[in-house]
C-alpha cells in the first residue's frame, strides 16, 4: 500500500475536492490518495507573481506530507508549479501534471495539443513542452476562459474547449488533445465522444504516473540537480 498526495498550488478548495477526485478515479485500490491546497496563496493561479506564491505554497505542502509519511506527490497546476523544489525536499517521486500529460499524449498519438486557459498562460505550458523536447509534436493553444469561471464547474467551457480543439485537429493535424487546467476533469469523457480522438487530463497522468515510479522502487536522482533540500519552512 502506498499514500499519494495530490498537492493544489492554489487556495481553492473546490478545486482540490475535483482533483482529487479525479485521482482516487484512476489509482489502484489499494492506494491511499490524499489531497492538500496553499493556504495564503492566490485562489488562481494564472500569473506569474501567482506561480511564484503557489510555488511557496506546494513546498510547504511538501514538507507536511513528509511529516505524513506520504509516499509520492502529483503538483496539480498547469505548468507545473513549484515541482523543481518539491523534488528537492520530497524523499519520493514528484511527478507534474504538465509534464505527465505530455508524456501520455506522446505514446498515444505523434502530433497533439494542449487547450489551456486563459490565454495568458500559454507560456507556462510552453515552458514544460520545451523542456521535455516535444516542440515539434506538440502545439499550444488556449481558450479566453479563466479558471475562476470553472471553479464550481467545468461544463460552461464545454463548447470553446470543442472549438479550439477541433481547429487543432484541422490545422495543427493533432491527433490527441491534452486538457490545460486541472479544473477540466470532468469534460474527458464528453470531449473525447466530441472529438473522436485520446482526451489526456493531467491529474489522471500524473497519479498513474507516481503510482508506476512507487512500484518499481523509483524516486528522484540525487545526484545533482534534484539533490536532496533541508526543510525550509517552520
Amino acid at each position: 500500500m502506498s499514500h499519494v498526495r495530490v498537492l493544489n498550488p492554489n487556495a481553492s478548495e473546490s478545486m482540490t475536492t475535483a482533483v482529487l477526485a479525479a485521482a482516487r478515479a484512476v489509482a489502484r485500490p489499494d492506494t491511499t490518495v490524499s489531497a492538500t491546497h496553499s493556504d495564503g496563496a492566490p485562489a488562481i493561479v494564472e500569473t506569474n507573481a501567482d506561480e511564484v506564491l503557489g510555488a511557496a505554497g506546494v513546498l510547504t505542502q511538501v514538507e507536511q506530507g513528509e511529516r505524513d509519511g506520504v509516499d509520492g506527490y502529483v503538483v496539480a497546476c498547469f505548468g507545473d508549479t513549484g515541482l523543481a523544489a518539491a523534488r528537492e525536499r520530497a524523499a519520493g517521486p514528484v511527478v507534474g501534471m504538465t509534464e505527465a500529460a505530455l508524456q501520455t499524449a506522446a505514446l498515444l498519438a505523434h502530433r497533439f495539443t494542449v487547450v489551456t486557459m486563459p490565454p495568458r498562460t500559454r507560456a507556462m505550458t510552453d515552458r514544460v513542452v520545451a523542456g521535455l523536447g516535444l516542440e515539434h509534436r506538440c502545439t499550444v493553444r488556449a481558450v479566453d476562459v479563466s479558471v475562476a469561471d470553472i471553479e464550481s464547474g467545468a461544463g460552461p467551457a464545454f463548447d470553446a474547449f470543442v472549438q479550439e480543439a477541433r481547429a487543432a485537429l484541422a490545422a495543427d493535424a493533432a491527433e490527441a488533445v491534452v486538457l490545460g487546467c486541472a479544473g477540466l476533469t470532468e469534460l474527458v469523457d464528453a470531449l473525447t465522444d466530441a472529438l473522436g480522438v485520446p482526451v489526456v487530463d493531467g491529474v489522471a497522468a500524473a497519479t498513474t504516473a507516481v503510482e508506476g515510479l512507487l512500484a518499481q522502487g523509483l524516486s528522484t536522482s540525487r545526484a545533482s540537480t534534484w539533490a536532496h533540500a533541508p526543510e525550509v519552512s517552520s
